[in-house]
């Protein structure tokens, strides 16, 4: 193993997310070779890193989980919140949300424990594809389309949105397909334009589709998933 810092290493191999890292590290319950660790140190082979008492062990599965989430659970990995999608799972390893989807939409949420690629695919540079179904409260009409499509101004966070592809299913319906993941867009998006959005569920993330996987349910991804996910991740 190649000397890697503290945090990157609690999270690489599965115990916490990195920001909980930091906080384990500031509050002294991570040690290393019994010492208490300092912040940007660094872990190289034959070291030893105990996290209150408990050792965190560099070996491990790489883990994929699709999840179909339903309303009500929150996208994060913290304790403290009754309804996170970690204890909601309650998978075998630890395993941590890429990204989010608001604790009111429902659909598809990646689960790992590679905190590399986890953030690779958080990146918003990199133009990584979301795509989703929308209701919402009254008729589509072409002008709602268009503006969408344009991008829309979104007034609470002072920007405008990316361009994207939008298409009208039904007289209340709509897919869209995002680059590009600011807090609750889609919502923010269609209350600009004077819509109100009545369900939303996220269907496919890159490479990776819901299918029929039932809400609530999750399931591991196959090798050629996370192979394609990969090479999917390196193209862009």
């Amino acid at each position: 193993m190649e000397e890697i810092r503290i945090n990157k290493y609690l999270t690489e191999y599965g115990f916490c997310s990195r920001r909980a890292a930091d906080r384990y590290i500031n509050e002294g319950r991570v040690l290393i070779d019994g010492i208490p660790a300092e912040l940007g140190q660094k872990v190289s082979d034959g070291m030893v890193v105990t996290v209150d008492g408990k050792e965190v062990r560099a070996t491990r599965s790489r883990v994929f989980l699709m999840v179909n989430k339903p309303p009500g659970i929150v996208c994060t990995a913290e304790k403290k919140e009754k309804n996170n999608i970690v204890d909601f799972i309650n998978y075998k390893t630890r395993v941590y949300p890429v990204g989010r989807l608001d604790k009111d939409s429902r659909g598809l949420i990646l689960m790992t424990n590679e905190g590399e690629y986890a953030n690779e695919m958080l990146r918003a540079r990199n133009y990584h594809e979301k795509e989703y179904l929308v209701t919402v409260d009254h008729t589509i009409d072409k002008q709602f389309i268009s503006a969408m499509k344009k991008g829309v101004y979104l007034s609470e966070l002072e920007l405008t949105t990316r361009p994207c592809k939008i298409k009208k299913i039904s007289d209340k319906q709509f897919s869209i397909i995002l680059t590009q993941g600011l807090n609750r867009q889609i919502r923010r998006m269609c209350k600009e334009l004077s819509y109100n959005v009545t369900d939303l569920k996220r269907v496919r993330f890159l490479t990776l589709t819901l299918g029929d996987l039932p809400e609530g349910s999750y399931r591991e991804l196959s090798e050629s998933e996370i192979n394609e996910l990969m090479s999917a991740l390196k193209r862009e």
